[in-house]
């Protein structure tokens, strides 16, 4: 049987007996969850809600918890804070991703040109205003199909060209797959799209794979130690020119993911001298510079700070370093309602529930896909609805029933 505090009435503070009970300091609660003394405090706190399942679970175990509902009380677990969106393509693409061509087709491989200027269309359709996941479905199957039979099909440098298109196009893949139940497909997608970067023994391209395999990393909750490695090891590769902007934007984004990798752990040290070079790799760049598909420049370096910030459970920071983000430097609608998103979050933990809603709305605006599956607005949601500010309460309803969470 579980055994209630009569005292601890909110998840915080049952989480706070739980820990005292076992002996244990929030120093070591955080570091066996892979956070920081402050989010471990904030949850406590209340300044944090309950988080989602998996790590939930992974709490209860820390603290010796069987029983969930030692936790939980008498709060009701949504599945919808716990259930990822589906698209409604999501098995067009699966399909694509799972089908093998083992006869050989008898049609001419395309060129790597025009194999380029397919994923170029495609980017540019993912980083658009609109519904950028249901656009992207029309395209991704028969380029991926295309590039694979290129990739096997040409030799010599035409064949490593069309292997840093199908790269590429396992990324577009993988974004698509982001944020839906189908964590198999998302790591598959990566690790084809390294093995494709390496094949074409492009250091460009594997800089590029590793950026998109360091999120992969992250969102598995696997060892920091490894996802910067990774990023380093890719970033030793490319050359040390200060004249070429891709290789200088590659690096930058390496040093970022590397950042973000340390923040997510609670190292605010390494994790803000890396970002530091990864704006001095941004500043080289220009400030109105960022790159064609990668995004990467100022903007998303400022940006992602405020991600940085969150994560730390700094939020009064994060809305410092919002209030120096130009969203016009980041030309790519997806990355500006993400900013956007990460904005809300913070202002959701200082208890600001109606900034929060109007930032989620104007984030909708800029890109509705990216903000119904971000697992975020799905969990914050239906709390603003049931308990926000009432003034804001029925545009916190009206927004969730836009992206299908329940409330």
């Amino acid at each position: 049987m579980p055994q209630h505090s009569d005292t601890a009435s909110t998840f915080g503070q049952r989480v706070q007996a739980a820990r005292e009970r076992t002996g244990k300091t929030r120093a070591v609660v955080a570091g066996l969850m892979g956070h920081s003394v402050e989010w471990v405090k904030a949850i406590e706190r209340g300044a944090i809600g309950m988080p989602r399942l998996p790590k939930l679970i992974q709490l209860a175990h820390i603290l010796g918890i069987e029983d969930l509902s030692e936790l939980t009380g008498d709060e009701r677990i949504a599945a919808v804070t716990y259930i990822k969106a589906v698209h409604d393509d999501l098995p067009v693409v699966k399909r694509a991703l799972t089908t093998y061509q083992l006869q050989p087709s008898g049609r001419e491989p395309e060129t790597p040109q025009a194999l380029v200027a397919r994923v170029r269309k495609a980017w540019r359709l993912w980083h658009s205003e609109g519904d950028h996941r249901t656009g992207i479905v029309a395209l991704l199957p028969d380029l991926l199909a295309d590039a694979q039979h290129s990739a096997r099909a040409l030799e010599g440098a035409d064949r490593r060209r069309a292997l840093v298109a199908l790269a590429e196009t396992y990324h577009l893949a993988q974004l698509y797959l982001s944020f839906q139940p189908v964590p198999d497909l998302v790591t598959m997608t990566g690790d084809r799209a390294m093995a494709a970067a390496q094949d074409a023994d492009s250091p460009r391209a594997i800089a590029a794979a590793a950026w998109y395999m360091n999120h992969v990393h992250r969102d598995a909750g696997e060892a920091a130690e490894a996802r910067v490695e990774l990023a380093e090891d890719a970033a030793s590769l490319l050359r040390r020119d200060d004249d070429d902007p891709e290789d200088i934007a590659r690096r930058g984004l390496l040093f970022l993911a590397v950042a973000l990798s340390f923040a997510k752990t609670g190292q605010a040290g390494d994790a803000w001298r890396y970002w530091d070079k990864a704006d001095a790799e941004a500043r080289k760049l220009g400030d109105d510079y960022a790159h064609p598909w990668l995004i990467f420049g100022r903007g998303i370096v400022h940006g992602y700070a405020i991600t940085m910030q969150n994560d730390f459970v700094q939020p009064a920071r994060a809305v410092e370093a919002a209030n120096d983000l130009d969203l016009e430097q980041i030309p790519s609608a997806t990355r500006r309602s993400y900013h956007l998103i990460e904005t809300a979050r913070a202002h959701n933990l200082l208890g600001e529930g109606v900034a929060a809603v109007s930032l989620l709305r104007k984030a909708h605006e800029e890109s509705p896909e990216t903000v119904r599956f971000n697992l975020h607005t799905r969990s914050v949601l239906p709390e603003l609805a049931k308990s926000g500010p009432r003034m804001v309460q029925n545009d916190a309803r009206r927004l969730a029933r836009e992206i299908a969470v329940p409330v």
